[in-house]
């Protein structure tokens, strides 16, 4: 059964957030909270200590929802064992979470957007400032997250 859930971008600090506190928003909003474990982390150490951009806070205010008490992290190759699941964003995100955690033997490694039936990468508001976009892409991917939950 799955309930530990990381979510991964490269810099920990725009999508990876934005999902780790949509999801977790979803499971308050059932009374799922306390029965999972919903973090984030990155696949580099460019943003190690930081808190979510500016874009990721204000977009996700919008929909009421606050990412407290948020650093940016980086996987490590124990967190293979701590999760159930570890969503990556895109593709680069799946090539650095498996040479990080060493490969991928319990099929735990899974592209975001793979649980919406697309093989689509959720493009980088760092890179692109649509921070709109992102937050459509990241719902829909945790709406069949959850439904893929059984939630």
């Amino acid at each position: 059964m799955i309930k530990s859930i990381c979510f991964v971008c490269v810099g920990n600090i725009c999508r990876s957030p934005m999902a780790e506190f949509v999801f977790k928003e979803m499971l308050r909003q059932r009374g799922l909270e306390s029965e999972y474990l919903i973090e984030s982390r990155s696949t580099s150490t460019e943003e190690i200590g930081n808190p979510p951009h500016y874009g990721t806070v204000l977009k996700l205010s919008q929909y009421g929802i606050v990412p407290a008490n948020k650093f940016a992290e980086q996987l490590k190759k124990s967190d293979y064992k701590k999760y159930d699941l570890i969503i990556g964003m895109d593709d680069m995100n799946i090539r650095g979470i498996l040479r990080i955690v060493g490969g991928d033997p319990e099929n735990k490694v899974r592209k975001m957007l793979s649980f919406a039936g697309s093989d689509r990468n959720i493009a980088d508001p760092w890179y692109t400032n649509d921070f709109d976009t992102t937050y459509v892409d990241i719902k829909a991917g945790c709406d069949a997250l959850a439904e893929y939950l059984g939630i």
